[in-house]
């Protein structure tokens, strides 16, 4: 049988060692390590400063984590699934270093609300790390955007040549969603950032502690009104997970368009070395593998946030043993989305050039200036309605004849309708076509290169 828990005397034997190892969340929960000591020296100050413990007593506790923290930086602690969890862990190494002292340190506090700590404190600097990868990942964005003003690439709805657009007008559509991510971060971030610690078991405590104390202490903003709700709450996690999974939805889409642009038919990009993969057995192949790896890693983070809503729909109040499976769909995500916003920063920067000849030559091989024809029209007193069904006209027959619009002469416009003159043929240019889009927010190169200065300055914004 296993070690004794630190149980009370309650409980007359040990857990059976599979049980023991089934319970255990150390495996895992070992990340959030130093919020724990992080967590316990602002505790601890605040035992000290509320004559709950002595000075001495605090100071030596306080000295004590910030040895179990160095020891565990130097690889010298490294608990195993005796300690059953990183709380106990760290309990258990502070008491041999300082003595019984150690065993004050858990007055006042349960494993309930200083999970709840740690977890908030883990979550709250990870939170900042993604935002600055989002920050770095729309200046990408911007820097090839800024070069790409008067590239011209297809414009798709239902994946079907539409409109011809900027390449940059393109590109600010991602940094737009990336922008949305950012922001609703920092939303989230708010809710994170508020501390269970000293909400107890759920019911709070008889010591006269000082919750607004360790809240400074630690950089809270807030403390939990309700000490239920405190050690029970995840909502927090459950927005993490909900902005994580937007974040891979945004990075996903810009995946799949990079895996078609790089395709044969396509050809709309190369892919350098560097970021792409040959097959084991067609040595012609270059493999987009980290567009499609993170498409594929998008569903995990999905399931995670699924995972947690699911944990959590059916939970009475207050903490239950279902809440230990909150941290690796937490951990996970967070891994999972630094890793592919690390790697798509990186495709982008690095990893793929895109082919300007065959853009330049795929903006002229459809009908994608048609609605342009229409507003010829239109903008010459023909109602659009009647414009846009002549152009359809036009469009079948040209179709028939294997020609373009570009290609049918001047008598034959005007045999169409009258209205048409020479300049149709400008009109019509892909060029054209995109500079034409002058509305607030469309593909015009002035509008784009005004959302450009637009970018940079919201890209100043930390």
């Amino acid at each position: 049988m296993t070690e004794k828990q630190t149980w009370s005397q309650r409980f007359e034997s040990a857990l059976h060692p599979a049980i023991a190892r089934f319970n255990a969340s150390i495996s895992f929960d070992i990340e959030l390590i130093e919020y724990d000591i992080t967590g316990s020296q602002a505790h601890a100050k605040m035992l000290a400063h509320t004559g709950i413990i002595s000075h001495e007593e605090g100071e030596a506790l306080f000295n004590g984590l910030e040895r179990v923290r160095q020891e565990y930086r130097q690889g010298q602690f490294q608990p195993g699934v005796d300690a059953e969890d990183v709380h106990f862990a760290v309990e258990k190494r502070l008491t041999e270093i300082v003595g019984d002292v150690g065993k004050k340190l858990h007055t006042a506090r349960s494993r309930n609300d200083q999970v709840g700590t740690d977890t908030r404190l883990y979550l709250r600097d990870q939170i900042q790390q993604i935002r600055q990868q989002l920050r770095d990942w729309q200046t990408v964005l911007v820097d090839i955007a800024e070069k790409n003003v008067e590239t011209l690439i297809p414009g798709y709805t239902h994946l079907q040549r539409a409109q011809p657009v900027s390449l940059a007008h393109h590109l600010l559509a991602y940094f737009q969603m990336a922008q949305r991510d950012w922001e609703r971060l920092e939303d989230v971030y708010s809710r994170v950032n508020i501390s269970p610690l000293g909400c107890g078991a759920l019911a709070g405590t008889t010591f006269p502690i000082d919750r607004h104390y360790t809240a400074n202490l630690l950089h809270f903003d807030n403390v939990y009104a309700n000490s239920l709700d405190g050690v029970s709450d995840r909502d927090f996690a459950i927005e993490f997970l909900c902005a994580a999974s937007i974040i891979m939805v945004h990075l996903s889409r810009l995946s799949e368009e990079i895996i078609l642009w790089a395709s044969e038919e396509f050809r709309f990009i190369t892919l350098k070395d560097s970021c792409a993969t040959g097959s084991s057995i067609m040595p012609q192949k270059k493999n987009p593998d980290v567009p499609e790896l993170v498409r594929g890693k998008t569903g995990r983070v999905f399931g995670h946030l699924q995972a947690m809503l699911v944990i959590m729909k059916g939970l009475p109040l207050a903490y239950n043993k279902d809440l230990q499976e909150d941290k690796e769909g937490i951990f996970d995500s967070v891994n999972t989305v630094k890793a592919c916003l690390g790697a798509m920063t990186i495709l982008l920067q690095e990893g793929l050039e895109f082919r300007h000849q065959r853009l330049a030559t795929a903006v002229t091989e459809d009908f994608a200036n048609a609605t342009d024809v229409a507003d010829y029209l239109a903008a010459r007193g023909v109602p659009f309605r009647e414009a846009y069904n002549i152009v359809g006209k036009v469009v079948k027959t040209s179709i028939a004849a294997g020609k373009l619009l570009k290609d049918l002469q001047l008598e034959e416009w005007q045999q169409i309708h009258p209205a048409f003159a020479a300049d149709i043929y400008e009109a019509i240019t892909p060029r054209q076509v995109v500079a034409a889009r002058n509305s607030y927010g469309g593909t015009g190169f002035l509008q784009v290169r005004q959302a450009l200065v637009n970018a940079r300055t919201q890209l100043s914004v930390k």
